[in-house]
């Protein structure tokens, strides 16, 4: 580990916009309805030139005949990804090479997939169609994303048609799984069946996947735009960090509605989304989302790739000019003033045992990292069927819930799961540890992820298993700097880089983050984590940092003072 002396670097509590600097005033940044459509990069070239779904066609007559030598360099490396392809890192690349060579030079010759589960949501004969594929077609590969998606790995191009033929006949999809489009929509994993849910946003979702999704007239956006849908109190579905999120709150005299928030997102300049103030009935709340999603559209900023999310949009023209002009240009009327959805402190994991409102139970339970490979697929397709259970959901926190357990088969489904390794009563860092991808597969990150953090895991229960702690700390381990295991809203986070190890040589290592959180069990307001300038860890080191920054936690905290609120008051010293 390395430090710099320096100030501390604490980002603020409440949302940020200092690090959101949209482009240049003046200058022509690409926006539809400001500048005209002429394309200004690459990117927005490929896009202008077909409709970049058409893609499909050509992979299953051409690409998957020919071989991946045949395929086209913008289909590639661009269009494939509005069907759910990107191409994995070559094995043997290592970490300082990656911003060195070219994506042809670090690319292998096979695919990640990553299937669109919005909401999360599977039957039984899903969850087999997922083993199955995971088995015949991925070498046993299978990742939870937290974005409730499913990714597999080692997937050739001559497979594809094959899969989304299984795929589609049990009802899944992999179209804007990726690229500049609506990704999936997550959605709360208790949809439908939690006794204290406000609202099941299961309605809306289906709405706008049947109405939009697919529709070249929205797949063309500046970036991709990512929704959240929730009627829990818990705020189980990070809407802190999407472009839109919908949550639900009571309004006092129009009942059961939806809060609207715009504008979030992490990677290297990290913005937490802002309430617009509005009230959003059930009924129109498709046609709000797709209002804010045309918006992002035709005044989205496309010139530059870096600046082109929603919020750089929203930070330059702000809340209330946001709002006038959905109400204005593409509502046609005003939305009602609304009170802002406020969590209730409850889990938003969903970990444990919880009665559902008609009397069966869902359980829920946490994977490592997120890892559900073609055996533990089957066995929870195997599971389902033995304990009556026909639906199952991924989680945001890479976590599986099962659902409609009757009383009398919970002790089976409890045992069941947890014979699978998926734990229903996790140790703290079991629960609170998610990771992304990493060096493994990922042509962008610099170190690995997955087999560190699961090493990280059993050493940390191992090591603090005398401090008892009851709630979890969010351990984030992402393998860039590109957040997308949201490094910054972590308790500790760490950003894979190449660090000085103690011989002065470059190794593989992580700046840290820590006291980050979104609204929910423990913290009423999301917040990003601190830095402290040149507080780095190598990957070696990693759990003998975490253990000296709990254990100093743990001993000085207050009473009932979380990680996160100790960080932010804590001197430098005491992070290191």
């Amino acid at each position: 580990m390395t430090q710099a002396p320096s100030a501390p670097q604490t980002a603020p509590a409440e949302h940020t916009g200092a690090r959101t600097r949209g482009p240049r005033a003046g200058t022509n940044n690409g926006q539809w309805l400001v500048s005209g459509r002429e394309p200004l990069n690459a990117n927005e070239v490929f896009k202008a030139e077909s409709d970049v779904l058409e893609v499909r066609d050509r992979i299953i007559s051409t690409y998957a005949r020919d071989g991946f030598d045949s395929i086209d360099g913008d289909d590639l490396h661009g269009r494939f990804r509005w069907w759910g392809l990107y191409t994995q890192r070559k094995p043997g690349i290592d970490g300082g090479r990656t911003a060195q060579l070219e994506a042809h030079e670090l690319e292998d010759k096979f695919f990640m997939m990553r299937v669109r589960l919005d909401g999360g949501a599977l039957t039984q004969q899903q969850v087999q169609t997922l083993a199955d594929i995971s088995r015949d077609h991925a070498r046993g590969t299978g990742d939870i994303s937290d974005r409730q998606n499913l990714q597999y790995h080692w997937i050739s191009i001559e497979d594809v048609p094959t899969i989304w033929d299984k795929l589609e006949a049990a009802g899944m999809r992999t179209v804007e799984a990726c690229g500049d489009c609506p990704r999936v929509i997550l959605g709360s994993p208790v949809a439908g069946v939690a006794v204290d849910e406000l609202i099941d946003p299961t309605p809306v979702i289906d709405e706008i996947l049947h109405r939009y999704i697919g529709d070249p007239e929205l797949a063309n956006l500046p970036r991709k735009f990512k929704s959240a849908i929730t009627g829990h109190p818990s705020h189980d579905v990070v809407h802190e960090i999407n472009d839109i999120s919908l949550v639900a709150v009571e309004h006092p005299e129009l009942g059961i509605g939806y809060d609207l928030w715009v504008g979030g997102a992490l990677s290297t300049a990290p913005r937490l989304a802002e309430r617009l103030g509005a009230f959003v009935r059930p009924e129109e709340a498709a046609e709000v989302w797709y209002g804010v999603t045309r918006i992002f559209r035709d005044y989205g900023y496309r010139r530059l790739r870096n600046k082109a999310r929603l919020k750089f949009l929203l930070n330059d023209w702000g809340t209330e000019k946001f709002r006038q002009v959905l109400e204005q240009e593409y509502l046609g009327r005003a939305l009602p003033d609304g009170p802002e959805a406020r969590p209730d402190g409850s889990a938003s994991d969903h970990i444990g045992v919880h009665a559902q409102k008609d009397g069966n139970h869902y359980i829920g339970a946490a994977p490592v990292v997120g890892r559900m490979g073609a055996d533990t697929l089957q066995g929870l397709a195997d599971l389902m069927t033995s304990v009556g259970s026909d639906r199952a959901r991924f989680t945001p926190h890479q976590k599986v819930l099962l659902l409609d357990v009757a009383p009398d088969h919970l002790d089976a489904a409890v045992a069941g799961l947890d014979a699978l390794g998926l734990q229903t009563r996790p140790s703290a860092f079991r629960r609170g540890t998610m990771a992304c991808t990493g060096i493994e597969f990922c042509k962008l990150a610099i170190v690995d992820t997955k087999d560190t953090a699961t090493a990280a895991i059993r050493e940390l229960d191992d090591r603090l298993a005398d401090l008892e702690l009851t709630d979890p700390l969010t351990l984030h381990l992402n393998g860039c700097p590109n957040s997308c295991a949201r490094i910054q809203t972590a308790d500790i986070g760490l950003k894979g880089q190449l660090v000085l190890g103690d011989d002065g040589e470059q190794v593989p290592g992580f700046q840290v983050h820590l006291g980050g959180g979104l609204a929910t069990h423990g913290r009423p307001e999301a917040g990003l984590g601190r830095t402290v300038r040149g507080l780095k860890v190598t990957a070696d080191n990693l759990t003998d940092y975490v253990e000296r920054v709990v254990r100093r936690w743990h001993g000085e905290r207050t009473d009932g003072e979380t990680f996160a609120a100790w960080v932010h008051r804590a001197e430098d010293e005491a992070l290191v």
